[in-house]
């Protein structure tokens, strides 16, 4: 079986991105329809003018005073929109607002991804391989750990802070139009969809990596046509909302897969796979499911994250490592590659793969913040996203599996309506002790509620209650170094995406 990597020039390139390289690029593609290999040209010169992905893929506050500004005024005005947890389930507003805008979805090519856990950390691995294979890609995601602007990013970098106010003035003349005509204002996530789906065909990208918000069949990103449906594994969260088993919620997931795509599908509870299988045979959709078509071969716990081999939809690919921790993450990757050679057109024919070296340098810049970041040594502090039982789960299998603690401390803050109960009994087996705790978020849960749970399933002895976030880091650190053994203590905090994100700025990241 051969190996190439797809729509690959012949020669090194060098970066330029002169009227020389341009024309060598044409020459080179000589044997493909001419058109396009103009417009794959001129594809790859923006690249080379955009360069690799620079900095924290968490961005820092603006240095101006008058970028920040201007975008705490723009956060202002989006807050004042219906909020991420008020829903009315329909794609009128925002259809109507591509409309208005000329239907810039439509420009690019997309691969949607939905689920429950998982999403981010999938859609960031996706938008890696896409990058290098040489794509300009868009990735717009949610909700964000630190910085609003994280949401929407351009070649594995979230967008600055200049061109987040920009693009947002640039659609704000629409976003008032629609309003106007509409019986509900767009909502903060309509608008902030909006904004990406611009931002994407101004750049321009070559392809997009779109997360849904929550659900599939209404989520406002569900106008685009995503030629590949990514499904990462269904549980029991926003039921109020998405339904009370895995199969009422895969019903809503299932809907971003379109007519004549290829669906990737982790592994799911049989209730969903069941439903999500019978959607994909009404449009006519093409689907690889993992343990399948593709999946983890072998797995191996290293330095820093993990040593890998996956079998995509085109053969084997080994000596992949992975910066992430966690059984679940290699699962994630496992997904991701299938959907990027789906994407290339790999599989279908068995013909070939995906250049093995470009896959495995791919897999080997992944950063997810907030998703098992080590954010500081002695004591380990660990940061971990997760917001619901099954995410609890696959984060204390992975902190077991990675680290060897000897005594480890939770921090948990989470929002209300989150099953917290659930949350608290998939961390007791591991954690020593748990401080409960608030973050700022108008949502979040009080830490005297959150207690009571935590005693019925910790005991009175191992819960301590401490309001303010700092001040339940600094308790769970001391907590932590009591243990004789000093370096084998940790702290995981975790609950909340919110909470994640305002410990990464109190310890230091950001």
């Amino acid at each position: 079986m051969s190996e190439q990597q797809p729509d690959s020039h012949d020669g090194p390139f060098d970066g330029s991105a002169g009227p020389d390289e341009f024309d060598r690029i044409v020459a080179a593609e000589s044997d493909r329809d001419p058109d396009l290999a103009v417009i794959e040209a001129g594809s790859r010169t923006l690249r080379a003018q955009a360069g690799p992905p620079q900095g924290d893929p968490v961005p820092q506050a603006p240095v101006d005073p008058e970028v920040a500004k201007a975008l705490q005024e723009v956060e202002q005005e989006l807050a004042a929109r219906w909020g991420e947890t008020k829903l009315e389930p329909s794609v009128s507003r925002i259809a109507a607002l591509m409309d208005v805008l000329g239907e810039p979805q439509r420009a690019y090519p997309s691969i949607h991804v939905t689920g429950t856990n998982g999403k981010t950390s999938t859609a960031r691995m996706i938008e890696a391989l896409l990058n290098a294979f040489e794509l300009r890609t868009g990735r717009y995601t949610s909700p964000h750990v630190q910085s609003i602007t994280e949401r929407i990013s351009l070649d594995g970098a979230p967008i600055t802070a200049e061109r987040f106010v920009e693009t947002y003035h640039d659609v704000k003349p629409y976003v008032e139009m629609v309003d106007a005509a509409q019986q509900y204002r767009l909502s903060f996530f309509e608008v902030l969809t909006g904004m990406a789906y611009a931002a994407f065909a101004d750049a321009p990208v070559d392809a997009a990596v779109v997360e849904v918000g929550m659900g599939g069949s209404w989520d406002a990103t569900n106008v685009i046509d995503g030629s590949v449906a990514v499904v990462t594994p269904i549980s029991l969260d926003h039921t109020d909302r998405l339904g009370s088993t895995p199969g009422e919620i895969a019903q809503e997931k299932g809907g971003v897969i379109k007519q004549g795509a290829t669906v990737i599908l982790a592994q799911q509870p049989v209730d969903a796979a069941q439903v999500l299988l019978k959607k994909a045979v009404e449009v006519d959709a093409t689907v690889a499911r993992e343990g399948m078509e593709f999946g983890v071969v072998t797995r191996e716990v290293a330095v820093g994250g993990q040593q890998l081999t996956l079998r995509g939809l085109g053969g084997e690919y080994d000596g992949i490592f992975l910066p992430l921790y966690g059984a679940h993450m290699a699962h994630n990757a496992a997904v991701a590659l299938a959907a990027v050679e789906a994407f290339f057109g790999v599989g279908g024919d068995g013909a070939r793969v995906l250049d093995a070296d470009t896959v495995r340098k791919a897999f080997a810049s992944v950063t997810s913040p907030g998703r098992m970041e080590v954010v500081r040594r002695s004591p380990t502090v660990v940061l971990d996203a997760a917001h619901n039982p099954a995410g609890a789960a696959a984060t204390a299998e992975a902190v077991t599996e990675s680290f060897g603690f000897s005594r480890l401390i939770g921090v948990v803050g989470a929002s209300e309506g989150k099953d917290v109960r659930g949350l608290f009994e998939a961390f007791e087996p591991i954690l020593a002790e748990v401080v409960v705790t608030e973050n700022s978020s108008h949502r979040s849960m009080g830490a005297d509620e959150l207690a009571a749970i935590a005693v019925e399933v910790f005991g009175p002895d191992r819960v301590q209650v401490e309001p303010r976030l700092d001040d339940a880091i600094e308790a769970a650190i001391t907590l932590a170094e009591e243990e004789a053994e000093y370096g084998g203590a940790g702290v995981l905090v975790t609950g909340s995406v919110i909470t994640v994100g305002e410990a990464r700025l109190l310890l230091g990241r950001g």
